[in-house]
């Protein structure tokens, strides 16, 4: 039984430690803290690795993008917006502009990599992946401008995304997105008492 857990620690290590990161990045970005960047940035890159040998390809160019979002994102907590001086940036509410230009381009992502995943790869799972990725991309973004619907959209991810985990048996991975989803709905409440008192 030793030699069963010690090698599935030895060969899914930087799963589980991406799964860990995950869990720790998730409870920042609900309190708001400056680290949700940082420990989200090496999560992502963790995961680019786990989701390149799970053939999730979507996801893995996903943890690319989050990479980037995360710089975005730290940059714009950090300075609040204003080059010059350093503002908390408050909490608001997804405007009606906003929303209409996201269905277009949540749309748009999406075809483009479905397109890619039927036409360029293996992918077991074309369909959902997409989806999923094109929501989470939209969803990244609300984070980074502390746009609290962003909550709602990952409930559903989270949600989504565990039933795929299970279906390719990366156990720490679903375990986590459990989690998430959890997590989203209590980081909505958060954030929602936070926008009430701003």
């Amino acid at each position: 039984m030793y030699d069963l857990i010690s090698n599935w620690l030895i060969t899914n290590y930087i799963e589980l430690l991406g799964a860990i990161l995950g869990i720790v990045y998730i409870f920042f970005s609900i309190r708001q803290n400056i680290l949700t960047w940082p420990t989200g940035l090496i999560t992502s890159a963790l995961y680019i690795i786990v989701f390149l040998n799970a053939k999730f390809y979507a996801d893995m160019a996903l943890q690319c993008y989050y990479v980037a979002i995360s710089i975005y994102g730290w940059y714009f907590w950090l300075k609040g917006g204003n080059k010059t001086k350093t503002i908390e940036v408050p909490v608001s509410r997804l405007s009606k502009k906003i929303f209409w230009l996201m269905i277009p381009v949540t749309a748009v992502v999406y075809g483009i990599i479905l397109y890619i995943l039927l036409n360029y790869t293996d992918s077991p799972v074309p369909y959902m992946d997409s989806m999923t990725t094109a929501l989470s991309v939209v969803a990244t973004w609300m984070l980074a401008r502390k746009i609290i619907e962003h909550w709602i959209i990952w409930v559903f991810v989270d949600a989504v995304s565990a039933g795929l985990y299970i279906y390719k048996n990366l156990w720490p991975t679903t375990v986590l997105f459990i989690i998430y989803t959890i997590m989203a709905v209590a980081g909505y409440y958060e954030w929602k008492k936070k926008l009430k008192t701003e």
